[in-house]
C-alpha cells in the first residue's frame, strides 16, 4: 500500500484524459436498466453484508491500473468490515483505451452464472497483467475458468451469450449516464465520494457512514 498514493496521482492524470474523450455508447430500450446507488438492485453482486445499511457502490474496469489498485485496497476494507458494509461491483469498461475490458467483465459474469464471480473477479486484478494486451485474451480467460473448477464448456457458451454482453452494456450505459468520468467511481449509500488517497482515508469515509446509519 506504500505505492497508492503514487497509484493514484496517476490514476488521476488517465481520468482527466478520459474526461475529455467522447465515449460513443450507442443503447437500445433492452438495455435502458436502472441501478440504484443507495441500495442493492436484484442483479448486483454483493460482496460482505447483504443487510448492511451502509452499502458502498463501485463502478470498475478489470483493466485501469488504477482499479487494481483499489482493489487490494478494497481486499483490506473488507476484512475489518465486511460483516458491517454491502460492497457492490458493476461494470464500467472503457472500451475506448482499454482493449479487452469488456471481455474481462463478460468473463467476470459468466465465471457468475456458475457461482463464481468474486473468484474470478479476484483473478482478473490480480492477473491483470497477464491478460491486459492479449490479442486472443477469450483462450486466457477459460484458463482461468478452469483454474477456478467450473465448465468450461458452460463458461465458453456464457461468455458468448447475448444476455451477458448486454448486461455488461447496460452497466456501463448506466455509469456514463451517470455522467462518471473514469474508474473506479465510488458511491456510499447514493452519494459518489472523491477516491481517498490512502486505506486509512477511506476507513474514516466508512465509519462516518456507519455512524450516521445507526
Amino acid at each position: 500500500m506504500n505505492n497508492i498514493k503514487s497509484y493514484i496521482w496517476m490514476g488521476g492524470i488517465v481520468l482527466v484524459l478520459i474526461g475529455l474523450m467522447f465515449w460513443g455508447v450507442k443503447g437500445t430500450s433492452d438495455l435502458n436498466t436502472t441501478f440504484a446507488l443507495d441500495k442493492i438492485s436484484p442483479s448486483d453482486h454483493v460482496e460482505g453484508n447483504a443487510s448492511s445499511t451502509v452499502v458502498i457502490v463501485e463502478y470498475s474496469d478489470f483493466q485501469c491500473p488504477a482499479c487494481r489498485t483499489y482493489y487490494f485496497v478494497m481486499k483490506e476494507l473488507m476484512v475489518e468490515y465486511g460483516g458491517q458494509v454491502a460492497v457492490v461491483y458493476r461494470h464500467f469498461p472503457l472500451i475506448n483505451i482499454h482493449a479487452n475490458a469488456e471481455f474481462a467483465a463478460r468473463a467476470a459474469e459468466a465465471a457468475g452464472k456458475q457461482g463464481k464471480f468474486w473468484e474470478m473477479h479476484d483473478l482478473l486484478f490480480e492477473k491483470q497483467d497477464e491478460w491486459a494486451k492479449v490479442a486472443n485474451v477469450q483462450l486466457m480467460f477459460e484458463s482461468y475458468a478452469k483454474l477456478l473448477g467450473i465448465s468450461v464448456e458452460q463458461f465458453k457458451t456464457d461468455w458468448a451469450s447475448q444476455e451477458v454482453k448486454d448486461f455488461v452494456r447496460a452497466q456501463r450505459l448506466n455509469a456514463t449516464k451517470l455522467g462518471l468520468q473514469g474508474t473506479p467511481s465510488f458511491f456510499i449509500n447514493g452519494k459518489q465520494i472523491q477516491n481517498p488517497s490512502s486505506v486509512q482515508a477511506f476507513k474514516t469515509i466508512i465509519n462516518d457512514a456507519l455512524k450516521k446509519s445507526n
